[in-house]
């Protein structure tokens, strides 16, 4: 099993399975083949309507919550270690809808990470995504701080 997570496609199937994101309405869309990107959708449904009758703010941060450590690991290695460290999301209109989110973990940034962390060091960078409407409209913006280090030798 620990392998098939270990792949794009069997981690994408693996969430979409995964009963907290099943019953809330998450759906992963698409992990790039290189890890470089991931899409998720959240449906409105009544197992997330929030007393407005809009999408629930814990739902649409869970949405968001797992994906830039994800990236981030299974593009740099088996030799670093990353974790969640913080997390800020900002609502900024109601999702009454459907709505989506999209992450792009560029090279630059891996490349960024590996040289604050190539001494030992730990680097704690901030990534930014927003979750839209399918229109287009801004719902939020969610920003993850990671904890990243290279392993130590044992």
């Amino acid at each position: 099993m620990a392998n098939v997570l270990r792949t794009p496609k069997g981690l994408l199937r693996a969430l979409n399975w995964y009963p907290p994101y099943r019953f809330a309405g998450i759906r992963v869309l698409e992990i790039a083949d290189d890890w470089s990107s991931a899409r998720v959708r959240l449906r409105l449904s009544r197992l997330n309507r929030n007393y407005f009758g809009t999408q629930f703010g814990g739902s649409l941060y869970s949405m968001s919550d797992p994906f830039w450590a994800l990236l981030t690991v299974n593009s740099l290695g088996r030799e670093y270690v990353v974790w969640d460290k913080a997390a800020e999301i900002e609502f900024v209109s109601p999702g009454r809808g459907d709505v989506y989110t999209e992450f792009k973990l560029t090279e630059d940034r891996l490349e960024e990470i590996r040289a604050a962390t190539a001494d030992g060091s730990k680097a704690l960078p901030w990534f930014e995504s927003t979750v839209t409407a399918a229109d287009g409209t801004l719902v939020a913006r969610v920003r993850k701080q990671l904890y990243v280090r290279r392993k130590r030798d044992s």
